[in-house]
């Protein structure tokens, strides 16, 4: 007898080209099946798609390195059938008499016929619908299935213009499928259009009843302390007699230590007649004063884990199924005073600050521990939304899991462009897909798969246009809200007996609880009137954000920028001949940059505008040297851009704006714009430009006013702080220093505090530092730090060339602690260069804890201890690691010798791995990496603590090397 529940299919799966293949699928799987090293046969990567698994088997190369994708046919030159393709499994499952068995394909694209033992089922067209195939007619209960499926790519592939464009030819609109596989003007097209089992295969096991799609709703009442949970679930008896059920719904909370609090139990009984299917409404559960589930930023992603079981009498148990869930109730409307969309979470507002996705993978390998990198890395950002772009995918529940662990809300979109759907170059088809009911079918399962997830939203018909009449009218009827989750519902003073019996239960509703908004450039975004309003998606000017006329809509759901990764990344995905810096050409008193094919091919945006802009990194001094040069000046201006981007957003919080969206956190392949992270998983300066932006308490400088403003997005008022500004020149001195103690800012508030007044100084220095700090007065505990790099008006860096011959001493003590392969470092930097001064003790920049410190699992970790270390070192690792079960008092010490007084400037680790027969010109690389903070700068005096923690390959030795703008070559400092 099988157990009851889930079994994955993922791997051992085989693959082969439809027309390589002689025999039926009958044949496959019964007299003849396939098995590996047999050709036309080769391993398959399931979930995948056909284009994956050719990558793998190195069948074509890898159409993200340089300009291989060129080498790769396309579906529009060879023909739907060279890209329709077998893929076979086997598996086992012995099966009891009185046992169901379900095959179940979370999503294929875009059609497909499924044989299982010789016996055809046809899967439906549509990229983003589950099937579930009762086969326990079919099912060898003893012995070994054999699972054939022949997957068909979409019906309207298209074809790629010589010109390119945004969604190519536009015909993959006509299908309900990913558009972006034509190619836009940040990716090449994907030559097989994403043909696929792309996503999860399994099979399960039930008795004679089947638990389907179970809906979870909370609402609130009396200022969120009285919380009650609906839960409706459709119910299948696959027997031939009426069931007898007891229906079981248990709710829990983790607690440490693996123990879990009950905190509901609940039974119910009811009859299911044979051959049928039921909604059943249990009763609503009661909570008083539950844990609620908040955004990044806010509080505590608490959630709770809410499971059913059904009992059939004279069986046993017959189904059972679990869900992580969140107390939240998610409001939004348009803002009187801004005209922007606002957020509110549990009736607080939020300010968003956060970006667009793609997805993780153009091809689409997506794997719950890359999901978790990125979702993890955005939440280090500081972010609060993702928004899943419409030309992209429904994500995935691993997606949304993460993003409910981390804090994400995710605005997701519906599968419309305004490029493919109606308003592209040459005019699209404004009628979208052909299939109008597919298109409803594909949206409604997508809701009853995703709607459970605390950290969904809102739901959004399309980008940059709405869906077609009929569509968009029925999708919001389904997606209309229940009345408790619409404004004119008030939590106070109401009971649960108000929303029944007039009322249906919330539970009862497809979604019910989130807003539907019918385009992304309507309804308090942009201009709310579909007007393309949204970006730029180029370099801009550092202060522009600051100013009055620089964006004039509330919200703004698309701002793009540059987005170069670090050398290394360019030298792993590129040949020689990509490894070419671009051009500078003089055009009038700017310089326009030519960028080599390749970086061409890969969507490369220029660090100048001209006629607008001047090229940033030639502010740096004259023209780059070589690709190590130009990348790492492209760094110092990636942190620049997107900082004062967040920060000319944030400084005009709730009176001009009400949030924003940077086009694009990522790109799903190697491109080189707009990101924050690169495909191999390296951090972009960027990304921690961003992640001192966005903190939810943050000191920083308008650029346009030179007004130094504390921001705080958070619930409490912050009193009883200080702000320190300090400046030091390239000689090592500080001209100007100034503590301004009386600071108190309200919640929820952007308050400008006092004028940075060093540039109307005496001789100001044309090109010096800024360090801003943000600290509690009675303990010295920074809450908020901030490094600028600041030119006189008009002026430039070019005195920070030869600064980089400045040798400036370094001191690095650090820790290891190792949990199987899992490496987390804790590790102080000090400037030696200057004693500090011992005035004030924030230059030990001791924060105070951050939301997402704990996230390492530090239960029985090894502690690596080498060396020796001063009696502050000791007290220094004490502090950090009193939740681990070792602590010592050994410590690693490595320093950095120099000669000179002054800033370390722009400091930034790698993790490089040491094996046996490395190759030449391979990259060493250990990635991902979480970093607490990098690519930062150390006053004389000043200390730093950095937490790194990664995964360490097997037979990898790790080691932590530290670069700078005045630290060349590689210093191993662990």
């Amino acid at each position: 007898m099988a157990a009851i529940g889930k079994t994955k299919l993922d791997s051992g799966w085989l693959a082969a080209r439809s027309t390589e293949v002689s025999l039926s699928g009958i044949q496959l799987t019964t007299t003849h099946p396939p098995s590996i090293g047999t050709s036309p046969w080769m391993e398959a990567v399931v979930p995948g798609t056909v284009l994956a698994t050719l990558v793998k088997n190195k069948v074509v190369p890898d159409p993200f390195y340089g300009l291989e994708n060129e080498s790769i046919i396309d579906i529009a030159d060879s023909g739907r059938e060279y890209y329709t393709f077998w893929f076979f499994t086997t598996f086992r499952c012995k099966l009891s008499g009185t046992e169901h068995l379900d095959l179940n394909f979370r999503a294929i694209n875009y059609s497909a016929d499924v044989y299982l033992n010789g016996h055809k089922t046809v899967l439906p067209k549509g990229m983003f619908r589950r099937h579930s195939l009762d086969v326990t007619d079919v099912v060898h209960p003893d012995g070994e299935n054999l699972l054939a499926v022949l997957v068909y790519p979409p019906d309207h592939p298209g074809s790629i213009p010589p010109e390119g464009g945004q969604g190519g030819d536009h015909e993959i609109g006509k299908d309900v499928a990913t558009q972006y596989v034509e190619g836009w003007d940040w990716i090449c097209p994907i030559r097989d259009r994403n043909t696929g089992i792309w996503d999860e295969v399994s099979i399960s096991v039930t008795g004679p009843v089947k638990i389907i799609d179970p809906h979870l709703v909370s609402t609130f009442f009396d200022n969120y302390k009285r919380v009650y949970l609906h839960t409706t679930t459709e119910l299948e008896n696959k027997s031939t007699q009426s069931a007898e059920c007891s229906l079981n719904i248990q709710v829990t909370t983790e607690l440490k230590g693996n123990f879990c609090l009950v905190e509901h139990v609940q039974t119910q009984y009811l009859s299911i007649p044979a051959g049928s299917r039921v909604h059943y409404t249990f009763p609503e559960l009661f909570f008083y004063k539950p844990n609620l589930w908040w955004p990044n930023g806010m509080g505590k992603q608490s959630l709770y884990k809410v499971s059913i079981t059904v009992d059939v009498k004279g069986y046993g148990e017959s189904d059972l199924w679990g869900q992580l869930f969140g107390f939240r109730k998610i409001h939004s409307d348009i803002d009187t005073v801004t005209g922007g969309r606002l957020f509110k979470v549990n009736g607080q507002p939020i300010f968003i600050r956060g970006g667009n996705w793609i997805l993780s993978d153009g091809l689409l390998r997506l794997s719950k521990k890359r999901y978790k990198t990125d979702i993890k890395f955005h939440a280090d950002m500081n972010f609060n939304m993702i928004r899943c772009w419409g030309g992209g995918l429904a994500e995935r529940p691993d997606f949304y899991h993460y993003c409910d662990i981390y804090g994400l809300l995710v605005w997701q979109e519906f599968w419309i462009t305004g490029d493919v759907d109606g308003r592209g170059i040459p005019v699209s088809n404004p009628d979208g897909p052909l299939d109008h009911d597919l298109f409803l079918l594909c949206a409604r399962d997508t809701v009853k798969l995703l709607r459970n997830h605390p950290s969904l939203a809102l739901w959004v018909g399309g980008n940059e246009q709405v869906p077609p009449d009929d569509i968009n009218t029925a999708l919001k009827n389904d997606l209309r809200l229940h009345p408790h989750f619409e404004k004119s519902v008030n939590e106070s003073g109401k009971s649960t007996e108000d929303l029944s019996p007039v009322l249906r239960d919330p539970s009862q509703y497809l979604d019910g609880t989130r807003v539907y908004i019918q385009g992304s450039m309507w309804d308090g975004f942009a201009n709310g009137k579909g007007d393309f309003t949204d970006g730029p998606y180029e370099i801009q000017n550092p202060e522009d954000f600051f100013k009055d006329d620089y964006y004039k809509y509330g919200f703004n759901p698309e701002v793009g920028s540059v987005g170069m990764p670090v050398s290394a990344t360019i030298r792993a995905t590129m040949p020689p001949e990509g490894w070419q810096i671009p051009l500078f050409k003089k055009v009038s008193e700017y310089y326009e940059e030519v960028p080599n094919p390749i970086w061409e091919y890969h969507k490369y945006i220029p660090y100048s505008k001209p006629g607008k802009v001047h090229d940033q990194i030639l502010l740096y001094g004259s023209q780059p040297k070589d690709l190590d040069d130009f990348c790492l000046k492209a760094q110092l201006v990636n942190y620049i851009q997107y900082r004062a981007l967040l920060e000319g957003w944030t400084s005009r919080m709730w009176t001009k704006y009400t949030g924003v969206l940077i086009w694009k956190t990522q790109n799903p392949w190697t491109g080189l714009r707009g990101q924050f992270y690169d495909h191999l998983l390296d951090q972009t300066a960027g990304f921690y430009g961003c992640r001192c932006a966005a903190e939810p308490i943050h000191v920083q400088l308008n650029l346009a006013t030179y007004l130094i403003e504390v921001v705080n997005t958070t619930l409490e008022e912050l009193s009883d702080v200080a702000v320190e500004a300090s400046v030091w020149d390239l000689e090592g001195t500080c001209p100007y220093d100034k503590v301004h103690e009386k600071v108190s800012v309200p919640p929820k508030r952007t308050v400008p505090i006092a004028e940075m007044k060093y540039p109307k100084s005496k001789n100001p220095k044309p090109v010096y530092f800024l360090l801003l700090k943000l600290y509690h007065k009675s303990d010295y505990r920074i809450i908020s730090r901030n490094f600028y790099w600041l030119h006189l008006s008009g002026g430039d860096y070019k005195l920070l060339e030869p600064y980089r011959k400045k040798t400036v001493p370094l001191k690095f003590t650090s820790a290891v602690f190792i949990k199987g392969t899992t490496y987390e470092m804790h590790m102080r930097v000090q400037n030696t260069s200057k004693k500090p001064d011992a005035k004030t003790l924030t230059y030990q920049n001791n924060f105070t804890t951050k939301q997402g410190d704990g996230d390492f699992d530090t239960a029985s970790v090894d502690c690596v201890q080498d060396g020796a270390g001063t009696k502050n070192e000791v007290s220094w690792l004490q502090k950090i690691s009193r939740r681990f079960t070792k602590e010592t008092d050994d410590l690693k010490v490595a320093e950095i010798n120099g000669a000179n007084i002054g800033v370390a400037f722009f400091l930034h680790f790698s993790v490089h791995g040491v094996k046996k027969n490395r190759k030449e010109g391979e990259d060493t690389r250990i990635l991902p990496v979480h970093y607490s903070d990098n690519y930062f700068s150390l006053v004389p005096g000043e200390a730093m603590p950095i937490k790194i923690s990664f995964e360490v390959p097997p037979g990898v030795t790790p080691r932590v090397t530290l670069a700078g703008w005045n630290y060349h070559g590689v210093h191993t400092v662990h």
